[in-house]
């Protein structure tokens, strides 16, 4: 990266305040993960994070430019940028360019019009929603607003207690929250029009004459606590010493986070002979899973097509793992999700890039394994790092790029309700965008699930850093 793109950053970090970190991290909410950002203590490390997640680099600053115009630091844009206020706006009036979403912009603009006395009034309206210690004297209107997410009080469409807040005291700001509620109704009714669902319904079915039926997704149920269990097979020391799985143990840290965080049971058996894994998965599926709703399986090793290997250079069948939760094996699971992740490769051959731009200073390794086919039986997703044939990768200093970029997507992601194959489409585009040594890695969905699968976000429980 060249030293003008570095100096560039450097002179921009230096000309930042701590509130202006503050709103640079809130308006970046729906693209980098919170537990990312209440790390970050300054505008250096926020920069880093930007490049990290491919939101920023040397030749596109598009969305650096968005946020310093949305905190209004126009005099950033003229003097490093070559920008101004009025190509900005001209800019951001184009579909789809504006990266900062409408509902993140209200927020931030509300904060902004908040007097120090509307925000005491604000804390002490909220004091039986939100606990005390949140909403203390130097609790900026940002944090408060984070926290109202946080708890589940306030979502993107849903901010009737925001404005109830608001009416008595500041009823210009509630206005702008009646405006922004309309034009996202219009929006709603304009995607009807253009994108209309054909549904066969009897007439009894469709509600006043003249009315679209609309088709609902029915989900899968999420209500138990735990909703089940998350079992993490994680081999890093092998036989060879030389096929250690550095890294591995960052992606058994970061499983467990997230899952702990959805309020799944979370396991981890670390060095499994193949043997060993077999007994391991089906030890758990002959637990009675009557009282949970869904179970998750992890599996980081090597392998080779169509198998995973064990630390004793031993392998077992893929097909072999998964029949252990067929209906017939596990009774208590039948009719409900069974979701199996699997970082390895599905091949020895390294799949091509059309560009060449290294994304990792870190050492990369490639794991090894497997082809699988999906078994007849209903409600199993698999979500592999790569398509058959290829190698996928693994950063020996932060872990795997497909199980990292899984897990934050979750963070992000599940509290905005997205059902798993969301995420996990966002998970191809991230993972296929990146370039990896000169290599490109695709990863694979493979699902026979019915239904849409929606993490539940516990209110009052923020994710562990």
């Amino acid at each position: 990266m060249s030293k003008d793109f570095h100096k560039l950053l450097f002179a921009i970090s230096e000309a930042l305040i701590t509130e202006e970190l503050a709103a640079l991290k809130f308006l970046s909410l729906e693209h980098i993960p919170m537990r990312k950002l209440e790390a970050i203590q300054e505008p250096k490390a926020f920069f880093e994070v930007l490049q990290e997640k491919d939101m920023m680099e040397a030749g596109n600053l598009s969305f650096l430019k968005e946020l310093l115009y949305r905190i209004n630091r126009i005099d950033l844009l003229a003097l490093h940028l070559d920008s101004s206020r009025e190509e900005m706006e001209r800019e951001l009036q184009i579909p789809g360019r504006a990266k900062v979403s409408a509902y993140r912009q209200l927020l931030y603009g509300i904060a902004e019009d908040l007097t120090p006395e509307d925000v005491k009034s604000v804390k002490f309206l909220l004091q039986k929603q939100i606990p005390k210690n949140k909403l203390q004297d130097n609790a900026s209107m940002l944090k408060v607003l984070l926290e109202m997410e946080r708890n589940g009080i306030i979502k993107e469409d849903d901010l009737a207690v925001l404005k109830d807040t608001l009416k008595g005291f500041r009823a210009d700001v509630k206005k702008k929250i009646d405006t922004y509620e309309e034009k996202r109704k219009e929006n709603d009714s304009k995607e009807k029009v253009h994108h209309p669902v054909s549904v066969s319904v009897h007439a009894a079915e469709q509600g006043t004459a003249g009315e679209t039926p609309h088709l609902v997704v029915e989900s899968y149920k999420m209500k138990n606590n735990p909703h089940g269990y998350c079992v993490i097979l994680n081999n890093y020391i092998f036989k060879n010493p030389s096929e250690a799985r550095e890294g591995t143990v960052k992606d058994g840290e970061a499983v467990k986070r997230v899952f702990k965080w959805l309020q799944f049971e979370t396991v981890e058996h670390m060095d499994l002979e193949a043997k060993q894994m077999y007994a391991k998965v089906k030890e758990y599926s002959k637990k009675d899973h009557s009282n949970m709703d869904c179970f998750v399986c992890f599996i980081f090793s090597h392998g080779e097509k169509d198998k995973i290997k064990g630390v004793d250079h031993q392998f077992v069948n893929i097909k072999d793992l998964l029949s252990c939760f067929s209906g017939s094996n596990c009774p208590s699971l039948a009719g409900k999700p069974k979701l199996f992740f699997i970082q390895a490769c599905q091949g020895s051959a390294a799949h091509p890039a059309i560009t060449v731009k290294e994304d990792f200073s870190s050492r990369l390794e490639a794991d090894a394994t497997p082809m699988i086919s999906i078994p007849d039986q209903a409600d199993i997703l698999i979500g592999m790092a790569t398509v058959e044939d290829y190698e996928c990768y693994r950063c020996t200093k932060t872990g795997s790029i497909y199980v990292q970029c899984l897990c934050d997507k979750m963070e992000l992601l599940c509290p905005l309700r997205k059902g798993l194959v969301t995420i996990l489409t966002e998970v191809n585009k991230e993972v296929g965008g990146r370039v990896l040594n000169g290599w490109k890695q695709m990863p694979k969905i493979t699902s026979t699930l019915r239904k849409q699968l929606i993490f539940q976000i516990p209110q009052c429980q923020s994710i562990e850093k």
